[in-house]
């Protein structure tokens, strides 16, 4: 009989070869046996997110930072699906820039974050905030394209 651990090796390794109902269901096996670790919460979300199932993959993001705040890649995954959402009129933009700024303050070299950042204070009309994140970015990776683009964007079209 397998165990929790082995349920859950083997949904990561579906959900990380792009077989997401198969993994969801070897971690909700995985869950059945042990339901107290934030891992299997996280990738069960991935998977969820994958597949379009935001609203279940907010509640399972949540759920594994509950079980572990410092969960970095949880904080900025919930914040994607905010900020990415076109199934909702009035995304809560604020809950994304929480997260992200939690994401960061975790490890503040995490660029993705950081440009996300930028990308959400932009959408709120924030622009100058979106450019300091910006510029925060292109100083650890000079070479960030979308970085660059967006920059030149807020520089030309927002800020005069």
């Amino acid at each position: 009989m397998a165990d929790y651990k082995e349920y859950l090796d083997n949904g990561i390794f579906d959900i990380k070869n792009g077989n997401f109902k198969q993994g969801i269901e070897n971690i909700n096996k995985s869950l059945e046996l042990k339901n107290d670790w934030e891992i299997p919460y996280f990738y069960r979300a991935v998977a969820e997110h994958a597949l379009g199932d935001y609203d279940d993959a907010m509640l399972d993001y949540t759920k594994s930072l509950e079980l572990n705040e410092r969960m970095t890649d949880a904080y900025y995954n919930r914040a994607r699906i905010i900020l990415t959402r076109k199934d909702i009129d009035n995304p809560k933009i604020e809950n994304a820039i929480a997260d992200l700024k939690k994401a960061l303050e975790l490890d503040e070299k995490f660029i993705d974050a950081m440009y996300a950042l930028a990308a959400a204070h932009k959408k709120l009309g924030n622009y100058n905030e979106a450019l300091e994140h910006l510029e925060r970015l292109l100083e650890i990776e000079p070479d960030a394209i979308n970085a660059r683009a967006l920059k030149k964007l807020l520089l030309q079209k927002y800020i005069k």
